[in-house]
């Protein structure tokens, strides 16, 4: 164990723990947000157990949202009327003390130690406390957190609780509380405050010997929520028990004398369920069967079971890097936020945030597709086939809103939970059309990954035939005979509305070609859907005839038509404190200068390398480096990989530990509302794609590895139709091993490899030498490489 690199961060640096040896109430939101559990259905912030005090109280079912209005100052057609919001659920984390008549709260009387650990293969949160209370009373708590990864709709807390220097009467109150009190919320619109203060509305509340289950409904999206508890006590043997239920309080209390040296301990077992259309009965009785399977199951079958599927993923998943122990740790930590996030949503949407925090009101995003998915697709392809059926199964509500715009096809959201767009401000929202490419690019990347071509016809074909309508319709071709795509948003928000955006239209491309491919190998099925022969020649034919901008005076890609023409921000002269730029300079001049607030041609390039020369590439990248703001979390992974891909391996260093440290060192200064999915999920993008070098085509699987001067050695591991592989790199050479699955074929710096039983080694090739390239005034990531 060694002190953090960035003495002002709570957290320690080891290999496998997250750990926080003191509190630190001032990094509370951050240390809620890191420390949060989720199986992708469950999602508990990491609140004290007494849960005050706190930052964010926060207790999330994926998907469970409240409707509120959308403001406007001007009305427009086609403009979303209500937004969507992940809610505060029925808390059930809370465990109450009372020693001797004194709340347990680490704000008064002293506090002698308090550590709280994250365990990254065991999946669990502990932590210990002495205190002792105004009155002198010294007790040891010892709580132990899990949500299940096995039973989705279980968590369970162990709570232990021992007396040190004199006996003392303990009340030991574990609660259910809905409609918690949470901080005010500041935008401005007293009707949304109004709407998310309490959206439960109690229909049952019961309780039993130990127990205690409230059924509630969301005021007015009418979901239906229950939440049911139960509980061990093994303690001295006189203790009393008492449950009791009111509207939007279960509450059970323990009571008992303890001696020095004895203990009491508490399990608790929580169970969560919701529907939009089951009865009161039967989302009652879900909880209740959850909570009794959980029940025989036992607290330590639950652990084994959560160890067991974290051996499993490991295996797989793990990343081990030499030369540098903070990102060791945090590429554990990214990983695990990846998987939290996706592994039982089980067709519910991805946030951006997963269930770590209300930041972006629970919004899923394009990112899920374009980061988080092709992550999944190698490491738990399962719940990225769950994440796109979600997809498919609000295909309905985005033909509507297509049909709504004009447009044939579908048109996915920008920002939605339930499928219906939420974006209120359209030039960044309903203009970036390109979320319907991403969608169609990670159901490539995910059949690619897993061979599974009953999900390419099933699930993948009915997506693909939908987005390539909507760009067919959107386009035309002009006088030329080239399509364009004009008056869309790309991935970079600093620059909206503009024609023939390289990055949307390169994805167009794609979709439009795969979806023609993909009809065609299913003529049945596409013929369901109405696909004809003329219909997928005319995607062919877009696809063919797709303009993507080039300047031949620059020899650059312009993000978009004209952008290179435009003026270039005046970075000398913005400060620090203008950054963000968008909270301090109006949008329309951020519009009309050459300023990006996230990688858009460079993120082009990451996933369509295939069309840039390695020149293009590399001056591609210079020019962009150095009007890049970073503005957005998405943006330091998606330049880590191209820069290792064009020699800019210490660069690429810099930018990963940049995507990997978001949130261990709150760089944002906002971990405190969630965590940041999406970078964590590319910080596995940036070290095997990036110094991995891994790609795949129609050929197969490829890598071209190499490593940053800090690091001495890289590896990962990732599932590839079937097949189990892992990828060792040192300076020297490159080693690649089929730990399980039949013999494959791949290549190593275009070199064919064939894979069996045996390890293959290759000699690394020498780094290539490059030009340095720069960034704008005081936007360079932080150096961590030598020199």
């Amino acid at each position: 164990m060694t002190a953090a690199a960035d003495s002002g961060r709570p957290f320690t640096v080891e290999p496998w723990i997250v750990r926080e040896p003191v509190l630190h109430l001032d990094a509370m939101g951050q240390t809620e947000s890191v420390f949060a559990l989720s199986n992708g259905h469950i999602g508990l912030r990491g609140n004290l157990d007494e849960g005050e005090p706190h930052a964010i109280p926060g207790t999330y079912l994926n998907s469970l949202y409240e409707r509120r209005p959308l403001p406007y100052a001007e009305g427009g057609y086609g403009y979303p009327e209500s937004g969507q919001t992940i809610i505060n659920v029925t808390n059930g984390k809370l465990i109450r003390l009372l020693v001797d008549d004194e709340p347990f709260d680490l704000r008064y009387g002293e506090l002698r130690r308090h550590e709280r650990a994250l365990d990254l293969q065991a999946g669990i949160l502990t932590r210990d406390v002495e205190w002792v209370s105004p009155a002198g009373r010294a007790v040891r708590l010892h709580s132990e957190r899990l949500v299940s990864l096995t039973q989705r709709a279980i968590a369970a807390i162990s709570y232990e609780v021992e007396v040190l220097d004199e006996p003392a009467l303990l009340v030991v109150q574990s609660e259910l509380v809905a409609n918690e009190q949470l901080p005010a919320v500041d935008d401005g619109d007293p009707r949304v405050e109004a709407a998310l203060a309490e959206p439960l509305v109690a229909e049952q509340h019961r309780s039993g010997e130990a127990g205690a289950t409230l059924v509630h409904q969301t005021r007015v999206s009418g979901l239906r929520l229950a939440a049911a508890m139960d509980h061990e006590v093994h303690g001295p043997e006189r203790v009393k028990v008492t449950s009791e239920a009111t509207e939007d309080i279960g509450r059970t209390t323990v009571i008992t004398r303890l001696k020095p040296g004895e203990k009491l301990r508490v399990v608790k077992y929580l169970a969560y369920g919701w529907s939009a259309r089951r009865s009161l009965p039967a989302v009652h009785d879900q909880v209740r069967a959850a909570l009794a399977a959980a029940r025989f199951t036992g607290w330590d079958g639950l652990v084994a079971e959560q160890r067991s599927f974290l051996d499993d993923f490991w295996a797989t998943a793990d990343i081990e890097i030499d030369g540098d122990a903070e990102l060791q740790q945090a590429a554990r930590v990214a990983t695990f936020h990846v998987l939290q996030a996706g592994a039982r949503a089980e067709r519910r949407a991805i946030g951006a945030k997963g269930l770590t925090g209300n930041g972006y009101d629970g919004h899923t995003f394009w990112d899920t597709e374009t980061f988080c998915l092709p992550v999944l697709s190698h490491l738990a392809p399962d719940a990225a086939a769950d994440a796109l059926r979600w997809r498919q199964s609000i295909l309905p509500l985005a033909m509507e809103r297509a049909q709504q715009l004009g447009l044939a096809g579908a048109a996915f959201p920008w920002r939605t939970i339930r499928g219906q767009e939420c974006s209120g401000y359209w030039p960044a929202g309903t203009a970036a059309f390109h979320i319907n490419a991403d969608i169609a690019d990670a159901v490539r990347r995910h059949v690619a990954a897993t061979g599974d071509t009953a999900f390419e016809c099933e699930v993948g074909l009915e997506l693909l035939v939908h987005t390539a309508r909507l760009w067919r319709s959107l386009g035309h071709h002009d006088s030329a005979g080239e399509f364009r795509i004009d008056g869309v948003t790309g991935p970079d928000e600093y620059t909206a509305i503009v024609d023939n955006n390289a990055y949307t239209n390169l994805m167009a491309q794609l979709n439009l070609r795969y979806a023609a491919e993909v009809a065609a190998r299913y003529p049945r099925a596409a013929a369901r859907l109405g696909v004809n022969a003329e219909e997928m020649a005319s995607w062919r034919d877009a696809a063919r005839a797709m303009r993507i901008p080039y300047d031949e005076s620059l020899g650059v890609h312009p993000q978009a038509e004209g952008f290179t023409d435009h003026q270039r921000w005046d970075f000398e002269n913005t400060p620090p404190e203008k950054y963000p730029l968008l909270l301090n300079v109006p949008y329309f001049d951020l519009y009309r200068k050459q300023v990006i607030k996230q990688a858009d041609l460079v993120l082009a390039m990451q996933l369509r390398p295939e069309v840039f020369s390695p020149e293009q590439m590399a001056r591609n990248f210079a020019y962009y480096e150095a009007i890049t703001v970073r503005d957005s979390s998405l943006s330091a992974a998606t330049q880590a990989v191209v820069a290792a891909w064009t020699g800019h391996l210490d660069l690429a260093y810099d930018y990963l530990a940049e995507a990997a440290l978001i949130d261990l060192n709150d760089l944002a200064g906002n971990t405190g509302n969630g965590i940041h999915i999406a970078s964590m999920a590319g910080t596995w993008s940036a070290v095997v794609s990036g110094f991995g070098g891994m790609r795949s085509d129609r050929d197969g699987i490829s890598f071209a590895p190499q490593l940053p001067s800090a690091l001495s050695r890289i590896s990962f591991g990732l599932k590839w139709q079937g097949r189990q592989l892992r990828v060792t790199i040192t300076k020297d050479e490159a080693e690649y091993r089929l730990v399980s699955g039949p013999p494959m074929r791949l290549r190593h710096h275009d070199e064919p490899l064939a894979l069996a039983d045996d390890p293959v080694i290759r000699p690394m090739p020498p780094p290539a030498v490059v030009e340095p390239v720069e960034q704008p005034y005081g936007r360079a990531p932080r150096q961590r490489h030598p020199g």
